[in-house]
């Protein structure tokens, strides 16, 4: 007996490491060789930074002159910190829009006759087979002076005068909730579609109203949806660069265009390496939160 239990328990622990050792080499290790360029200082080089640390056998050196500088100029510049608040504050109403966006859809698409939903899928899915890049420049000659859009509203007498979106908040933010309100429906139809619609009806017979059923008995059972949607919005939206460079202006500067320039244009490594740091350490508490939640929801639904 002793035999083919050692076995189970072995490709049991082999199942478990498996993942532990993913995290360990592509994110783990990655992450402490940023760590090591942020606590680096800046040198007219190839890599442009000298490291502090060399190794185990010089621990003790690179604990006495571990170098912070980088970090405290993060805190004293506003340019990082206002950059943080506004990502922070962009993502924020990213995943908030394509929640009130992406919840109607998926109920929708949910509720659908059966024959419907794979072609309806498919539809959300569409975008994804054409460049990110050019989904995003499509954008720029809807939104311009004079684009599709003001074509349109004066085509159909709303406005004669140009919309000016162009190179502004409200432009990131359609181009944010555009690009990623994918990523908040699939989560939420994945859980929607698998809703036991009789709860709906004993609600109903036991005089619930429609809206009343929703709130005590379909919001609640869809919030592992919720929660995974808003997690796979909001923290690429965080980090996003390419829709505020191209849609945005001087003042929707986030924290991705930040890091980008200084590694590339200022070729700053140890400070944009403090950057990508602090945004890791900003982005744990939102995940750390997350899952608690989910753990929670969980541990309710297992002891019902």
């Amino acid at each position: 007996m002793s035999g083919p239990v050692s076995k189970v328990t072995a490709q049991g622990r082999l199942i478990v490491a498996v993942p532990y050792l993913w995290l360990g080499l592509f994110f783990l290790a990655p992450f402490v060789m940023v760590l090591r360029i942020a606590l680096s200082d800046a040198a007219t080089a190839l890599p442009p930074y000298a490291p502090h640390f060399e190794g185990f056998a010089a621990l003790r050196d690179f604990l006495a002159g571990l170098d912070l500088e980088n970090f405290g100029l993060i805190s004293e510049d506003p340019l990082y910190w206002q950059s943080y608040l506004f990502s922070l504050r962009i993502a924020a109403l990213t995943t908030l829009i394509a929640l009130a966006i992406g919840y109607p859809l998926a109920y929708a698409m949910a509720s659908a006759p059966m024959r419907w939903r794979a072609i309806l899928l498919v539809l959300v899915i569409l975008p994804f087979w054409t460049s990110f890049l050019i989904r995003v420049y499509a954008w720029i000659g809807i939104l311009r002076p004079e684009g599709l859009l003001d074509m349109a509203l004066a085509a159909l007498g709303l406005s004669d005068q140009p919309l000016r979106l162009l190179n502004t908040e409200t432009a990131v933010l359609i181009g944010m909730v555009y690009s990623y309100l994918p990523f908040m429906v699939l989560p939420l139809y994945a859980t929607l579609e698998k809703l036991d619609r009789s709860l709906l009806e004993s609600a109903a017979d036991l005089g619930a109203t429609p809206l009343r059923a929703f709130l005590t008995v379909t919001l609640p059972l869809s919030l592992p949806g919720i929660l995974a949607g808003s997690a796979l919005v909001f923290i690429p939206a965080i980090g996003e660069f390419v829709i505020p460079d191209l849609l945005g202006g001087p003042d929707t500067t986030m924290i991705g265009k930040v890091l980008w320039t200084e590694f590339f244009s200022n070729r700053d490594w140890p400070l944009a390496s403090a950057v990508a740091v602090v945004l890791l350490v900003v982005l744990v508490l939102p995940l750390a939160l997350l899952q608690r939640a989910r753990l929670s929801r969980a541990g309710e639904g297992g002891a019902a």
